[in-house]
């Protein structure tokens, strides 16, 4: 019932913020990069974000005061990504904001002097500065792969679904649920998207449940599930500098774009992303050690990069 009631919530959250931002036409306008073609209210994330913590302080005896805190520090993101998406800001300031946030959640964890990777184990103070550089990376890195209908949505879902099997993380299916409520008006056609309110903060919760926890099965889930959010960033991120583009000018060459260029709807592509996830989440469930899991893993997105290439390619955009 509880979860039913947080879905509830985020249905109707999202259904208050479209009609209040359509009333005050806090609108996307469509341009030249963008995957969509008519103006659309932005900052429905706000209302996973809302659900979100209302699941956090349900749950709060099952959380550990050190990750209770630190969940708490993206609350200035919360607020610079909203106003980011009212009245647009300066990356600088967005940055900055981040970097604080990412410095307390990082004091309120405790510091990261640990990681485990099976093969070998990482120690040191200068984990932290991985930790921290890692924490503002995948923020902004989800902030760009939310481009179309239903594609930072369903990745969340599909986390919050993989947090309840492996790990029976009760914010796990609160992730899911607040996801699902938004996703209802954000399916392709959206009548409302996510926002940098939703995206950013996100990326930056993921970052805190990844450093609550830095032992081997905790780390490789979450390099295995977010892989495809990750490698896509990345590559294309390394794509563009090597062409000597402008990597901070928006663009339309993330994997997901091309494949939409190439044809694909919006629905098509977000329901490959769910096919992929779930094969991930198949992968760690029948094999015990998810070291081969994520080598598994990189082949099976170097051949989903290929075949992308194949059908839209980087150069062409």
């Amino acid at each position: 019932m509880i979860y039913l009631g947080l879905f509830l919530l985020s249905l109707s959250l999202t259904y208050s913020i479209k009609w209040y931002v359509l009333h005050k036409a806090i609108l996307d306008i469509p341009n030249e990069r963008s995957s969509h073609t008519i103006a659309t209210p932005r900052g429905g994330g706000l209302a996973i974000i809302l659900t979100f913590y209302g699941g956090v302080f349900l749950f709060k005896e099952y959380l550990s005061t050190q990750l209770f805190m630190a969940l708490f520090t993206a609350l200035p993101i919360v607020v610079i990504s909203l106003l980011d998406d009212v009245f647009t800001l300066s990356s600088k300031v967005r940055l900055m904001v981040q970097a604080f946030c990412a410095i307390l959640a990082l004091y309120f964890l405790g510091g990261i002097n640990h990681i485990d990777l099976m093969w070998f184990e990482l120690t040191g103070w200068w984990l932290n500065i991985v930790a921290f550089l890692f924490m503002i990376w995948l923020t902004n890195l989800y902030n760009f792969l939310d481009g179309i209908d239903g594609y930072a949505g369903s990745q969340t879902v599909m986390v919050g679904i993989g947090l309840t099997l492996f790990f029976a993380n009760p914010l796990g299916l609160v992730l899911v649920v607040a996801s699902l409520g938004f996703l209802v008006f954000n399916w392709h056609k959206a009548s409302i998207f996510m926002g940098d309110v939703g995206s950013a903060t996100l990326g930056f919760i993921m970052a805190i449940l990844i450093f609550s926890d830095t032992s081997s099965p905790h780390i490789y889930f979450w390099l295995v599930m977010l892989s495809w959010f990750g490698f896509d960033a990345t590559l294309t991120l390394i794509r563009r500098y090597r062409n000597g583009e402008n990597i901070t000018q928006a663009h339309r060459k993330h994997a997901y774009q091309r494949l939409v260029q190439s044809g694909w709807s919006h629905a098509q592509v977000s329901l490959g992303l769910i096919l992929v996830n779930a094969l991930f989440l198949l992968l760690l469930d029948f094999i015990p050690r998810w070291d081969i899991v994520f080598v598994i893993n990189l082949v099976i997105l170097y051949g989903m990069m290929y075949h992308i290439d194949k059908e839209k390619s980087f150069a062409s955009c």
